[in-house]
C-alpha cells in the first residue's frame, strides 16, 4: 500500500498557517497527542493532483528553529530528528508576504534542514494594498524553490499550491551548495562520526539545542557539552552570527524580487491604524474591552440557557420514560440515573462550550483578541499571568469547563499552566444556586447597604469578586513556587483587522466541541457511574433493613413524604453516607455534620449537586419551583443537636459560602484539566490546593464568627 506524504505547515505566529491548514482539510480533521509531550497536535487530510491524500500537520507558529518556548520546542523536536514519528515529508512554509524579509528567515532554516520545501506567499492582497509588489517568478528562481501565492482565509491559490506540491514531491529536493554562515568542518564531522550521518546543517542545531532535543540521552548531551568546549563553540554567538548572514543573504534576494510603488494613503490612515488609535488606547482600552466582555458574558449566559434546559429536561425526559417502561431493577436505576445522568452532565455543557468558542473564533479571527492580549499583559504578568490569560479567567465565571479549554491559545506552557490551575477559582454559575440558598440563611432579605444597596446582592457580588481575587493571589503564589526553565516572552505580531470567516468558525467550534464530549466527556460518565453506585449501595445489608426500619418507625407516612424520608434513610445507609460520617471529625471544626459531609461527597459531581442532595437529607416534598424556598425554609428550621440552637447560623452559613467558593467540587473541571494537560498530576494538585484552601478559609471564618 502507499504510503501517505506527511505534510507539515511551518510558519511565524500570525502569518495564516491555521487559516491555510482549516481550509486544505475543512471538517476532515482530527487531535492527536505530539510523542512524548502534553500538547495537542492537528491533522487533517488533503488531496493531492495525483488523487493521493496527504496528512497535513499543522505544527505551532515559531520565529526561528531555535525554540524560545515550548511551543517552539515541540517543532524542532520533530524537524530536527528524521526518526520522528511526525518528521515531514515536504514542508509548507507559510510567509506573510507583506512581511516578507522577516518570514523568510525561518523558510531560509527549513530549507536548510534538507527538507523537500514549498513555499506559500501569503496574505498577497495585504501587501498590494501596502504598495508592495512582489515578482514571485523570479523569488523562486533565486530562492531554488516552487512557490504559491495564496490567500489562506479566504481559500484562494490553493490549486496553484497543489501543484508546486506536486512538482516537489516529485521532482525530490535540491538545496543550495553551501550554508550561509561559516563554521568548522572538523566539528561537523566530529559530530557526524559520533551520533550518525546526516547533513551539515542538522549536526549545528544539535550541537546548539541539545539541551532542548528528546532524541539525545543525557550521555549524549554530555558529549555535546564537551565538543563545544573542545572547539570554543558558543552556541548564542553562533545563532547570532547565523541569523546576520542569513539576513544579509535573504535581503539581497528579497530587493531583487520585491518593488515598493506609492499609495494613495498614508500608512497612518489605515483602518487598521485607525481602530488602534481607539482598541489599544491606554485608558479607553480598557473600558471598551470590559464593554465587549460584558456582551459575550451576558449572551453566552442568555442564549445557551435554552439549548441547555432543551438538553436538561430532554435527559429527564428520557430518564421518565425509561423508568416507566422499563422494570423496577438495580439494572435501570443504573442507566437512567447513572449512565444517562452522567452523558447528561456531558451534554448540557454543549452550548456554553460552542458559545464560548463562537465569540473567541470571532474575536481572534477580525484581529482584536491579539490587542486584548497586548493591553492587558503588563496587568496580569505581575501575578504570573500574562495578556492571553484574561480570556479564561473572565470565561471562568460562565463555566470553568470551556474556559481552561481555551486556554489552548496561550503559547507559553507556564503561563498556560498557571491559568489553568487558577480559572476554577472564579465562581462559576454553578455555585449560583449554593451562594442562593445560604446567602438567604445568614444575610437578612430586607436589610440593606446606605439605604439603597440590597445586602444579599452585595454578598453575592462579593463572593464573585473574592474569588477573582484570590485567582490572582493563587497565580502570584504558583509563579514563585513553580520552577520552569522557559522563560514568559510576550511576543506578538498585531494582524491587520480582518472580517471573519464563517467556515473557519464553525470548524474551531466543531473541533472544540468534539474534544469535549469524546475525551472528557467518557471521564465525567465515568465518575458519574461511581457516583452512583457509592449513593445506592451500603455495606452488608444497610441500604434493606433502612426503608424497614423508616417504615416501622413511620406508620402513617405514605406517599411522597414517605419516599423522601425512605430516600434520606437509605442515603445515610449507604457508602455516600458511611463515608460523611467517616470525614464528618474532619469537618466538625469547620461546624459541619455528616449531612454535610454527604453533600461535600457527592456535590464533586457538580457543585450544584450540594442543593439536591440537602433536599433528600431532609426528606423535601412539594413542587420543583419551590424547591430553593422549600430547601431553605427547612435548613432553617434544623437545630444543632449539640447546643438546641439553629444549625445554619452566621457562622456556619458564611463557612459553608467560603468553602464552595474555593473548593474543587467539579469533577468535569477535574476532568478537562486533565484534557488539557493530558497528565493527572495537575488535577491532583489543584485538587489537594483548592480543598485544602477552602478548609482554612472555612475554617477561620467559622472560629472567628461562632
Amino acid at each position: 500500500m502507499k504510503k501517505s506524504p506527511k505534510i507539515a505547515l511551518i510558519g511565524n505566529p500570525n502569518a495564516g498557517k491555521s487559516s491555510l491548514f482549516n481550509s486544505l482539510t475543512g471538517l476532515r480533521q482530527k487531535t492527536g497527542n505530539f510523542p512524548g509531550v502534553t500538547m495537542d497536535k492537528l491533522i487533517g487530510k488533503w488531496k493531492l493532483e495525483t488523487g493521493d491524500e496527504a496528512e497535513i500537520l499543522d505544527l505551532p507558529g515559531i520565529y526561528s528553529i531555535y525554540p524560545k518556548s515550548m511551543d517552539e520546542q515541540v517543532v524542532i523536536n520533530i524537524l530536527a530528528n528524521p526518526k520522528h514519528p511526525d518528521y515531514p515529508d515536504l514542508a509548507i512554509v507559510v510567509a506573510d508576504a507583506s512581511n516578507l524579509k522577516r518570514n523568510l528567515l525561518l523558510f531560509s532554516q527549513v530549507r536548510d534542514l534538507g527538507i523537500p520545501t514549498v513555499l506559500a506567499l501569503n496574505m498577497i492582497d495585504v501587501a498590494e494594498s501596502q504598495g508592495i509588489v512582489i515578482n514571485s517568478v523570479k523569488l523562486s528562481r533565486e530562492l531554488n524553490v516552487e512557490i504559491a501565492e495564496i490567500n489562506a482565509k479566504k481559500g484562494i491559490g490553493l490549486n496553484g499550491l497543489r501543484l508546486a506540491v506536486n512538482k516537489t514531491l516529485e521532482s525530490g529536493y535540491n538545496s543550495n551548495d553551501s550554508l550561509p554562515m561559516s563554521y568548522s568542518k572538523e566539528l561537523v564531522e566530529e559530530i557526524k562520526e559520533k551520533y550518525g550521518d546526516t547533513d551539515d546543517y542538522h549536526a549545528l542545531l544539535w550541537l546548539s539545542e541539545h539541551d532542548n532535543l528528546r532524541q539525545f540521552n543525557t550521555q549524549q548531551r554530555i558529549g555535546f557539552d564537551v565538543l563545544q568546549e573542545k572547539y570554543g563553540w558558543k552556541t548564542q554567538e553562533a545563532q547570532s552570527k547565523e541569523t546576520m548572514a542569513r539576513y544579509a543573504q535573504l535581503n539581497e534576494i528579497v530587493d531583487n524580487c520585491l518593488h515598493e510603488m506609492p499609495v494613495e494613503e498614508e500608512p497612518i490612515n489605515t483602518w487598521t491604524d485607525r481602530l488602534d488609535k481607539i482598541f489599544l488606547h491606554r485608558f479607553w482600552g480598557y473600558f471598551i474591552f470590559l464593554g465587549i466582555l460584558f456582551i459575550v458574558f451576558q449572551a453566552i449566559f442568555t442564549w445557551a440557557t435554552y439549548p441547555m434546559d432543551l438538553i436538561d429536561g430532554g435527559v429527564a425526559s428520557l430518564n421518565e420514560f425509561l423508568k416507566t417502561e422499563l422494570p423496577n431493577s438495580k439494572l435501570t436505576d443504573l442507566l437512567t440515573d447513572g449512565l444517562i445522568s452522567g452523558i447528561g452532565g456531558v451534554l448540557i455543557f454543549i452550548p456554553q462550550i460552542a458559545f464560548l468558542f463562537l465569540f473567541i473564533s470571532m474575536l481572534e479571527e477580525t484581529g482584536y483578541m491579539s490587542r486584548v492580549m497586548f493591553i492587558m499583559d503588563k496587568l496580569m504578568r505581575r501575578f504570573g499571568l500574562s495578556g492571553k490569560s484574561v480570556v479564561p479567567l473572565i470565561s471562568g465565571i460562565a463555566c470553568a469547563v470551556p474556559a481552561i479549554m481555551s486556554t489552548r491559545s496561550i503559547s507559553s506552557w507556564k503561563d498556560r499552566l498557571i491559568t489553568i490551575m487558577v480559572t476554577p477559582l472564579m465562581s462559576c454559575s454553578a455555585r449560583l444556586p449554593i451562594y442562593t440558598v445560604l446567602i438567604a440563611l445568614v444575610v437578612p432579605e430586607k436589610s440593606s447597604l446606605f439605604g439603597i444597596f440590597n445586602l444579599q446582592g452585595v454578598a453575592l457580588f462579593a463572593l464573585y469578586l473574592l474569588g477573582f481575587f484570590m485567582a490572582l493571589f493563587s497565580a502570584w503564589i504558583m509563579k514563585l513556587l513553580l520552577k520552569v526553565q522557559e522563560r514568559s516572552y510576550f511576543i506578538m505580531e498585531l494582524p491587520s483587522y480582518k472580517g471573519p470567516r464563517f467556515s473557519h468558525v464553525a470548524i474551531t467550534i466543531l473541533n472544540s466541541t468534539k474534544a469535549f464530549v469524546f475525551e472528557a466527556g467518557k471521564i465525567i460518565v465515568a465518575i458519574s457511574i461511581v457516583l452512583w453506585v457509592l449513593a445506592s449501595y451500603g455495606p452488608g445489608d444497610a441500604i434493606e433493613q433502612a426503608e424497614i426500619k423508616v417504615k416501622a418507625e413511620n406508620p402513617t407516612l405514605s406517599g411522597i413524604e414517605l419516599d423522601n424520608k425512605i430516600a434520606s434513610q437509605k442515603l445515610e445507609n449507604s457508602y455516600a453516607g458511611v463515608f460523611g460520617k467517616v470525614i464528618e471529625p474532619a469537618i466538625k471544626p469547620l461546624g459541619y455534620d455528616w449531612k454535610i459531609g454527604i453533600a461535600l461527597i457527592t456535590s464533586f459531581a457538580a457543585r450544584e449537586v450540594f442543593v439536591g442532595t440537602m433536599s433528600t437529607i431532609y426528606s423535601l416534598g412539594g413542587e420543583v419551583d419551590d424547591e430553593n424556598s422549600t430547601v431553605m425554609n427547612r435548613m432553617r428550621a434544623e437545630i444543632n443537636p449539640e447546643t438546641g440552637k439553629p444549625m445554619y447560623d452566621t457562622a456556619l452559613g458564611f463557612s459553608l459560602l467560603i468553602f464552595y467558593a474555593f473548593a474543587m467540587q467539579c469533577m468535569s473541571t477535574l476532568a478537562i484539566t486533565y484534557r488539557e494537560t493530558k497528565s493527572w498530576k495537575y488535577p491532583a494538585i489543584q485538587l489537594f490546593y483548592m480543598t485544602g484552601l477552602a478548609y482554612i478559609s472555612a475554617l477561620i471564618v467559622y472560629q472567628v464568627l461562632k
